[in-house]
C-alpha cells in the first residue's frame, strides 16, 4: 500500500449508492477478464445525478471530454455519509479501481462497500469527521498522508484530519483478503 496517495479530487454528495458507481446493466462484463474490466473503469460513475456531483455550477462528468474513456483523471474520490449504499456488489469498488481511483474519502460507508473495498484491495477506504464535500472542490490537487493520518487540499491550503485504518490496516497494505491470509500464513503460497 502506498502511504502517500496525490492526485485530483472528485467530489460527491451523501447516500451515493453503487447503482449511482456502476449501474446493474454494466454487470454484464466480467472484471476477470482485461478486456471487460476496462469497461468497468469506462462507465465507473455514470450513474450520478447531474445534482450529485462535483461542484455547485452543475455536473463535472467523471471522464472529461478528451480524456481517456476508460480511466478518469480524477484518483481521490471525496463523498460524504453512506459512501457505497445500496445493493452488496463487490462490483462497485471494481469500477473506482478500474477508472484509476486510488481512495476514497468519506464520512462514513455503507459496510458492505467498505468490506469489498478492503477485501478485494480495490481502494483505500479513509475515513474523516470533517464535512469534506464543503470544503473540498472537484479537481482540487490532494495529497493524503496515510501514516500522518491527513489529507491535504492543496488547491486551498486546507488540512483535514483522517481516521486511522484501524485493523483493516494490514489487509489493506497487502492488496486485499487473500493476499494477507497469504501472508500470515492462514493460507498456503
Amino acid at each position: 500500500m502506498r502511504t502517500r496517495i496525490e492526485g485530483l479530487a472528485y467530489v460527491l454528495g451523501d447516500n451515493v449508492d453503487t447503482d449511482q458507481i456502476i449501474p446493474a446493466h454494466y454487470l454484464t462484463y466480467n472484471p476477470a477478464i482485461p478486456a471487460e474490466y476496462k469497461m468497468f473503469g469506462k462507465y465507473a460513475l455514470c450513474g450520478v445525478p447531474d445534482d450529485q456531483a462535483g461542484l455547485p455550477k452543475g455536473h463535472v462528468p467523471f471522464h472529461p471530454p478528451g480524456a481517456d474513456e476508460f480511466v478518469s483523471p480524477y484518483t481521490v474520490v471525496i463523498g460524504g455519509k453512506n459512501f457505497g449504499c445500496g445493493s452488496s456488489r463487490e462490483h462497485a469498488p471494481i469500477a473506482l479501481a478500474a477508472a484509476g481511483v486510488v481512495a476514497v474519502v468519506a464520512e462514513f460507508y455503507a459496510r458492505i462497500f467498505y468490506r469489498n473495498a478492503v477485501n478485494g484491495g480495490y481502494l483505500v477506504p479513509l475515513e474523516t469527521k470533517a464535512r469534506l464535500i464543503d470544503r473540498v472542490c472537484t479537481g482540487d490537487r490532494v495529497v493524503i498522508d496515510i501514516a500522518a493520518g491527513k489529507l491535504t487540499d492543496e488547491t486551498s491550503g486546507e488540512g483535514f484530519d483522517l481516521l486511522p485504518l484501524g485493523e483493516v490496516g494490514p489487509i489493506v497494505e497487502a492488496g486485499g483478503l487473500f493476499p494477507y491470509a497469504r501472508k500470515v500464513g492462514m493460507l498456503g503460497q
